[in-house]
């Protein structure tokens, strides 16, 4: 008999279980430990019991799945308006209807809370739960490899709201390009690198509070405020890539009156040559497959495709019946 209901204090093996069931699909980091969930999901201050859903046939445990939500406006917090369903996991000896229920069951949740939008699959900021261990560098909707999830969230209304890349290049031996405007740029220029630079806001430090992130900075010589900045985090515990130290760039801003003037290739090509030199030899990125200009610049570096996935959206809701 197939029974769902919402996670216990018991469960952290359970779902250790069943992730380790997933061994040899692309986007499950392995190996996975209680603890290691401990860190990146049940200790998220908005962690809550109820969103998090088991199924079980019997008492063999069969999946389980987890709704969460994104940041409010100033992302002091969660907005309940938006809810996401992070990751819906089956056992590979699952049927449908295990995946149908541990949906619907989510879906009930997010619409009790007050969502009225609701995605599937997490990406960048709208992504409360799994960076670090769904994906890579960041989380990228759902896996076009997860054919089963994708399958799920289709066959329940949801469409298609956004593609991402999951791009990787190896830094074994990188060097920058060397040009006149490069050339001019380390004249004028210089790169600060903040180890564990302080996080801006709430939803940062705890989406990124568990890793070691390092921030390279593009600023004048004569001091100033950067003209360009470059996050990367460590993706140690998991994401090793054959026992290579892996990085991921989870964020590449430059300031608005100096885009499109080469700056972003200097600082990668500088934060790349930093890393290589500290034995960094795989570094990885997700971007959306709209943002041309960031795809084109990870282009330039010798990224290519390691994966692709979707982010998908359902809309409009309306709360479920209390009568």
């Amino acid at each position: 008999m197939l029974r769902f209901r919402t996670f216990r204090n018991c469960d952290p093996p359970v779902l250790v279980g069943l992730w380790r069931s997933r061994i040899g699909n692309p986007g499950f980091q392995q190996p996975v430990a209680v603890d290691l969930l401990e860190q990146l999901v049940f200790g998220k201050l908005y962690f809550d019991y109820a969103g998090l859903i088991l199924a079980f046939e019997d008492d063999r445990p069969v999946g389980f799945a987890h709704a969460g939500f994104g940041p409010n406006a100033t992302r002091s917090g969660v907005s309940v308006e938006s809810g996401v369903v992070s990751l819906v996991l089956m056992h590979p000896s699952a049927g449908p209807e295990v995946g149908d229920g541990l949906l619907e069951h989510c879906e009930e949740y997010l619409l009790r809370r007050g969502a009225r939008v609701i995605y599937g699959g997490g990406m960048g900021s709208m992504s409360p739960f799994y960076l670090g261990l769904y994906g890579g560098s960041e989380t990228p909707g759902i896996l076009d490899a997860d054919q089963s999830s994708r399958r799920l969230f289709a066959s329940h209304g949801y469409q298609e709201d956004a593609r991402t890349f999951v791009l990787r290049r190896d830094l074994s031996g990188f060097r920058p390009a060397v040009d006149r405007q490069q050339r001019e740029f380390r004249r004028r220029l210089i790169v600060e690198v903040r180890m564990d630079p302080p996080t801006r806001d709430f939803w940062e430090a705890s989406r990124w509070g568990d890793f070691d992130m390092t921030r390279f900075e593009l600023v004048p010589r004569g001091g100033g405020e950067p003209l360009a900045t470059a996050t990367v985090r460590s993706m140690e515990p998991t994401g090793a890539f054959g026992g290579l130290r892996a990085a991921g760039l989870v964020e590449m801003l430059v300031a608005p009156n100096h885009r499109r003037g080469g700056l972003a290739t200097f600082l990668l090509g500088e934060a790349f040559r930093s890393l290589a030199a500290q034995g960094v030899s795989v570094m990885e990125a997700m971007t959306a497959q709209t943002n041309t200009p960031a795809v084109g610049l990870l282009r330039k570096f010798g990224f290519e495709n390691a994966g692709e996935g979707t982010v998908f959206r359902k809309t409009p809701l309306t709360p479920p019946s209390t009568s």
